[in-house]
């Protein structure tokens, strides 16, 4: 089955806000990296891509087929979605145990981690 796991950033620290990311040691940050490289290299892991902020989201939606968009996810943004990656495994139990290796689960943020349909 495969599944998306969708990295909730929270409050932890990146390279993409430079004045948290200096609150870590030299040897955090070069953990992190190494950590999200080595999930990116697990067999069955499909990378994807880190995702802008909520901020520079839009929101579509169709009513009497007139498209309406709108700024922004309407989410708190420490719940906003910051990346995901595919991860193709034999149960959820696998699932899991590949998120809680992704350093945003134990660094203030979260992974949901949800089956996709395949048709």
């Amino acid at each position: 089955m495969k599944y998306m796991l969708m990295i909730h950033q929270g409050t932890t620290p990146t390279p993409l806000d430079p004045e948290a990311w200096a609150t870590l040691s030299a040897d955090q940050q070069q953990e992190i990296y190494a950590a999200y490289k080595a999930v990116n290299e697990t067999p069955g892991v499909i990378p994807g891509n880190g995702l802008q902020p909520p901020e520079t989201a839009t929101t579509v939606r169709v009513s009497n087929g007139q498209t309406i968009t709108t700024d922004g996810p309407f989410v708190d943004s420490k719940e906003a979605l910051n990346g995901y990656l595919i991860f193709e495994a034999d149960d959820l139990d696998a699932a899991i145990e590949l998120a809680a290796k992704i350093p945003a689960a134990r660094l203030g943020g979260a992974i949901e981690v949800r089956p996709i349909m395949e048709w």
